[in-house]
């Protein structure tokens, strides 16, 4: 028996440790989370100073006894969970189920899993510390008092099933969604026209090269673009002045939890979710430090590997060591950036593991090499019939330094790329080979919708959330039906280009494909329907600031400057009055917009959210005729439908004609759009539209659907509408929504069965259904 018992969260981390610190240590894991509050009377006790109410979740219950036992067989016990405040908490919890003193039991926590780390801590343990356990119970609380306390409110004053749920950081992060959404919607889009010329001159080489030089920032119609091409006509253009200025580029700090985040989201097109997967695998195995982190800081050891890695492999003009500060004053505890624990090692991990450490090994080489050396030239060119200049710009890359390794991507609301390409060499007084001059029309462009990395970027600006609620949050409004990740078809729009050329203007027409988005967060009816009426009762739980100062208060906690329970009695107090008058006094939210009038009834057309989602009604629930309801299609939404588009939506029922002499009806049920046909229902493929869809591509679905239904048919009891089939599991009996399990011995000649088979099979099943397994809570 091995004397110690150390106590990691995950198999595969245990694994690892195992193997490093020898037979004297029985490492074992705990699987994350053993407790969590009660749900019944929310878990907390709000008479008595909000105390905490655990449960050892149904899934772990195993997994302690095993600990116990193991625990009362060692000599002691060491708490080796993560070393962010969630494993802080976790190694509290530990203790109590395990009845080990805190203040006694052994505590290490380490950056990396390798040798020197794990060895080195465990020559330092320390004992838990309370304060970072507390900062960690106090957002478990708060998170869950404001959970209990809002859902209730949403489910009685939203006409919705009672499946609705609100949570602080998520509602927030909502809430920047939905607004971005409303200035998308608002932009107005204006044109204006770029001014380019084209010119030809030597390169070094003597070979004729075509460079470009911009004109006016903006013209703001095409009669101006004209104008200015006319004047324009028949110039000579000589270069004035140019001037050759010598410019750097330096690397990036290495990653945080959000930078990876990020960059793992441009380059690599990982979401938010799959990248924290991927570098949990990779800390657990020993490749790369650990992943929740907001500090961008490096070890000596960190600095002194990666030093030896890039002047082994590049020399060593390309290595310039730097030493990065985090400028974010609410980081959490002094972790080290996110890097690879052997920079030797350049790669690691199944293909999406392996990519994902590619990309932090390049990124922390490049924050230790040199800066990149680059020669920009500006030169300004004279337009002989006007005062306007043009300016050409080149950029020159004299030494690649830290790009050799490594380029950041860029966002798409970033703007354009500023990489300019090479100008040719070019002296004051040159006349140029003028060849022709372009006013394209471009068009201005509304903020971008977010990505999931860009809106963890935008929460990190703002002081919402931490490195380690970024992707719950993301993937929970996701899950609630608040928001959802889809793309967006572009459309085609045409513009204006005019060319001077040979002294000659003319006009032509091009297109462009504008609005297209892929992989975006878009607000649902629902998501903009909850957060308007959340910030309309609950102004200060959906304020940025206040969210802010709210993580600043658990930042005080985890330092000891602030009592847990009082931080939560000066939230909860206020907030409760609010809820308790919000039940009282609020109107039902039904996000109701009036769209107009019916033209063939002259009844109000108003589109709104109703019990199964975001629907267009014609006429009201008083008047004697019962009102008429279209649901909204997947691309519609409440806040922008027009009153022609909600009348086309009352087409259906649509007769597409007869097919074997009886009607085909198209039409929109509970599980999508559908065919009717001889009383028998077909659901439509997912690419046919219920408006527009023909005859012809109908019929060749119902002959499909009918040759596949009959090939599975066994035998039918036409008299008793029972019917055998056959499954992908095998035969199985079906009596209308309800299939049944033909016993063993009975599965080899299903044909064989008679009535009295089947309905005696029929009669056991219902008489014995069968168990059905526990679910899993998660962790």
């Amino acid at each position: 028996m091995a004397k110690h018992l150390l106590i990691v969260e995950s198999p595969a981390k245990a694994k690892t440790i195992e193997k490093i610190l020898g037979s004297d240590y029985e490492v074992k894991s705990c699987y994350g989370h053993i407790r969590d509050l009660e749900k019944e009377d929310m878990g907390i006790d709000l008479k008595n100073g909000y105390k905490p109410k655990y449960i050892i979740s149904e899934d772990k219950q195993k997994v302690v006894k095993e600990l116990r036992a193991l625990a009362k067989k060692s000599d002691d016990v060491w708490l080796a969970t993560d070393e962010d405040r969630e494993g802080e908490a976790i190694s509290w919890h530990l203790c109590e189920v395990l009845d080990l003193d805190p203040y006694k039991t052994k505590r290490i926590v380490f950056h990396e899993i390798t040798k020197p780390a794990i060895n080195k801590a465990v020559q330092n343990p320390r004992f838990v510390n309370m304060d970072l356990v507390n900062a960690q119970q106090a957002r478990r609380i708060l998170d869950r008092i404001v959970g209990f306390e809002l859902s209730p409110v949403l489910w009685r004053k939203m006409s919705m099933r009672n499946n609705l749920s609100a949570g602080r950081v998520q509602s927030v992060a909502v809430r920047l969604i939905v607004e971005r959404e409303r200035d998308i919607t608002r932009f107005k889009v204006s044109s204006s026209f770029k001014v380019e010329a084209f010119f030809s001159a030597e390169d070094l080489s003597k070979k004729k090269v075509t460079f470009k030089a911009d004109g006016p920032d903006k013209i703001s119609n095409s009669e101006g673009a004209a104008d200015y091409l006319q004047k324009c006509t028949g110039a000579t253009y000589t270069v004035n002045d140019v001037q050759v200025k010598p410019a750097k580029k330096s690397p990036s700090a290495p990653f945080t939890t959000s930078t990876l985040q990020q960059e793992a989201s441009r380059k690599l097109g990982y979401s938010v979710s799959k990248t924290m997967l991927l570098a949990q695998k990779l800390y657990e195995n020993g490749h790369i430090t650990y992943m929740r982190t907001d500090s961008v800081n490096l070890s000596e050891t960190a600095i002194d590997g990666t030093r030896a890695a890039i002047i082994a492999q590049y020399g060593q003009k390309y290595h310039q060591q730097r030493i990065y500060k985090t400028k974010n004053e609410s980081a959490q505890e002094a972790h080290e950036a996110i890097r690879p624990t052997d920079m030797m090692a350049t790669t690691a991990g199944d293909a999406d593991t392996s990519r994902l450490y590619e990309l932090i090994w390049k990124r922390t080489m490049a924050c230790q090499m040199a800066d990149a050396q680059l020669e920009r030239t500006i030169a300004k060119i004279n337009i002989s019939t006007q005062r306007d200049q043009l300016t050409a710009t080149g950029e020159v890359l004299r030494f690649d330094g830290f790009l050799k390794v490594y380029t950041e991507g860029r966002d798409d609301e970033d703007g354009e790329d500023e990489n300019e390409g090479l100008l040719p060499p070019l002296a004051a007084g040159q006349v140029l080979d003028f060849q022709r001059m372009v006013a394209t029309e471009r068009y201005t462009r509304p903020a971008p919708r977010y990505t999931e990395a860009s809106l963890v970027k935008k929460l990190e600006e703002l002081g919402i959330g931490r490195p380690s609620t970024y992707a719950p949050t993301i993937s929970t409004v996701q899950a609630r039906g608040y928001v959802e990740k889809r793309d967006k078809e572009g459309v085609k729009r045409d513009y204006q280009v005019l060319t001077l050329q040979h002294d000659k203007i003319t006009t032509a027409t091009g297109s462009e494909n504008f609005g297209a988005e892929k992989n975006k967060l878009f607000p649902t009816d629902l998501g903009m329907v909850v957060t308007d009426f959340l910030r309309e009762h609950f102004g200060k739980v959906m304020d940025y600031d206040f969210t802010a100062k709210i993580e600043a208060e658990f930042d005080e906690i985890a330092e000891g400057k602030q009592l847990w329970n009082k931080m939560i009695d000066d939230f909860y107090l206020p907030f409760h009055v609010s809820v308790e008058h919000t039940i009282e006094n609020a109107g039902r939210a039904k996000g109701e917009r009036e769209l107009g009038l019916d033209p063939q009834s002259g009844k109000p057309v108003v589109a709104r959210l109703g019990r199964f989602g975001p629907m267009v009604q014609i006429g009201g629930a008083e008047e004697e005729e019962k009102p008429r309801f279209a649901k909204l299609r997947n691309n519609q939404s409440i806040e922008t439908i027009t009153l022609e588009e909600a009348l086309e939506l009352f087409r259906l029922p649509r007769n597409l004609g007869q097919f074997e002499g009886e009607d085909i009806i198209i039409n929109i049920g509970r599980f999508g759009p559908y065919a009717q046909h001889a009383g028998q229902f077909y659901s439509l493929k997912k690419e046919m539209d219920p408006y527009t869809v023909e005859l012809g591509e109908v019929t060749p679905l119902i002959e499909d659907k009918r040759k596949s239904k009959a090939e599975s048919e066994i035998k039918i009891f036409e008299k008793e509408k029972i019917r055998i089939l056959k499954g992908p599991y095998g035969p199985y009996i079906k009596q209308g929504l309800r299939n049944y399990k033909i016993p063993k011995e009975k599965v080899e000649n299903p044909a064989t069965l008679t009535i009295a088979d089947v309905k005696a099979i029929i009669e056991e099943a219902k008489a014995n259904p069968p168990k059905k397994a526990p679910r899993k809570k998660k962790a």
